[in-house]
């Protein structure tokens, strides 16, 4: 999820200066064509091939105390070749000359004993990006360790300091990285630039009596700037942990469903894995051949936006090299358009839509009500704040998952309840999609508010 394009030409971000990488981008792109130029030498047809550096630091603590003190420094390098319609890959941590000869190499000799397919290669060259653009994606963030400390430290405290019924914590941790990289194949594509990704994160426990309940909250963000401050996420875990005090058990029944935001984005998820090129060309989707078709409620609209600046997701190119583009992927509840890279696309006889590598920052359309206004027209059912466990079959959609939340009656939530099990198929899930809210949260490359889901069956004892 970075990308760009630049025909020897590179984005660089803002006061580089502070920057700490140990090499330049110029110094990646001389690998790159190194590495495509030993590729041809030794006989490779095609080659494409990505270097990247990588540096951060992580601070975790946990009940005041310092736990971790992590710093990361990435080198990575990886190589593709193509004999005839055979593939070879090999990668390396290291940049060295002799390393990257040898990477080219292995690459070469694990082609040479592979078997041919039809639909290995490069991307088809017009689909390949042209353009330079700034999408606004780095802000490296100079943060002493000292200072890191301190801010976990307040993000904990402020979670303590709620009541005195928050006994105890898993941790809180501050982060900060910063990675550059450059991607390159033999059709004279070249791009690459620097990004940053920076997050808080905290997760409590509150008990009461011999109870115990936990929850979390965290942010990431391109810029430190945007980051919201550490006392309020800490606060924010502390409240979501004591409201779950008391939890009760609920009999089974089959009522409404309010997936909270975060537990939205994956359900978000699961429609993006089903639609995924791997898991159409396998047949192992619930959604297969649904193109053209209604899988969501009319009112469900999704798109696909990868330029947006300092989006978690934003890319001019995928992993391919070929240009990313705003689309609708889902249109009044029609599949307009699928997730595919330029191997899945040809196992399909379709075109490369830009998602080697996955989407890019794709959008719930928000309806009208927020989360406050959701739970009122629902009614009477149940508010989901948290899944567990993986009970999802991709290939017809049951969907059986552990689930904690809240009873909501006449409108207002009334209890949290815990040790249930929410079912369904995510087919009749999709279409019964009540209403999408305003409470919209970033979530990776998703984005996505709560979602009320007209009837599902909720286990209780």
């Amino acid at each position: 999820m970075r990308r760009g394009w630049y025909h020897s030409r590179f984005l660089k971000a803002p006061a580089m200066g502070k920057a700490r990488f140990t090499q330049p981008i110029e110094t990646l792109q001389e690998i790159t064509a190194d590495v495509l130029k030993r590729a041809r030498e030794k006989g490779a047809n095609a080659c494409e091939t990505e270097a990247s550096h990588g540096y951060g630091q992580t601070v975790s603590v946990r009940k005041g105390e310092v736990e971790n003190i992590e710093y990361n420094r990435d080198k990575g390098l990886s190589v593709t070749v193509y004999i005839g319609a055979k593939k070879g890959h090999a990668s390396s941590s290291d940049l060295s000359p002799r390393a990257v000869a040898d990477t080219v190499d292995a690459a070469l000799s694990i082609a040479r004993f592979t078997a041919a397919d039809d639909c290995a290669g490069l991307a088809d060259p017009e689909l390949l990006c042209r353009e330079v653009h700034d999408l606004d994606l780095f802000h490296p963030w100079e943060l002493p360790v000292e200072r890191a400390i301190e801010m976990a430290r307040e993000c904990e405290a402020a979670a303590f300091r709620l009541d005195k019924r928050v006994v105890n914590s898993e941790g809180a941790s501050v982060s900060c990285q910063q990675n550059q990289f450059v991607l390159a194949n033999s059709l004279g594509f070249m791009g690459g630039f620097p990004g940053s990704r920076h997050y808080v994160a905290c997760a409590v426990i509150a008990g009461e009596g011999d109870g115990m309940w936990r929850d979390d909250w965290f942010v990431s963000k391109r810029s430190p700037d945007e980051l919201p401050s550490v006392e309020s996420i800490g606060e924010y875990a502390g409240r979501r942990a004591l409201s779950r005090l008391r939890s009760r058990k609920i009999d089974t029944i089959t009522v409404p469903v309010l997936f909270e935001a975060p537990a939205a984005n994956g359900l978000l998820s699961h429609f993006t894995s089903a639609v995924s090129g791997g898991s159409l060309y396998r047949k192992s989707s619930f959604l297969l051949d649904s193109l053209g078709k209604q899988v969501f409620a009319p009112i469900v609209n999704i798109a696909e936006r990868p330029h947006l600046p300092r989006g978690m997701a934003s890319s001019y190119f995928d992993d391919d090299g070929v240009a990313t583009r705003d689309r609708d992927v889902v249109r009044a509840g029609v599949l307009q358009g699928y997730f595919l890279s330029t191997y899945s696309g040809r196992k399909l006889g379709l075109k490369s839509t830009g998602n080697a590598g996955g989407s890019h920052n794709l959008i719930v359309a928000p309806g009208e009500h927020d989360l406050s206004g959701l739970i009122r027209l629902m009614g009477r059912g149940l508010l989901v704040t948290e899944l567990m466990g993986q009970g999802i079959n991709p290939v017809n959609g049951d969907y059986s998952r552990g689930a904690a939340g809240f009873w909501v009656e006449d409108g207002e939530i009334r209890y949290p309840v815990e040790e249930i099990t929410i079912a369904g198929n995510l087919r009749d899930m999709f279409r019964g999609i009540v209403a999408v809210g305003t409470d919209t949260l970033v979530r990776g490359a998703r984005e996505c508010g709560s979602v009320l889901i007209d009837k599902m069956t909720v286990a209780g004892h």
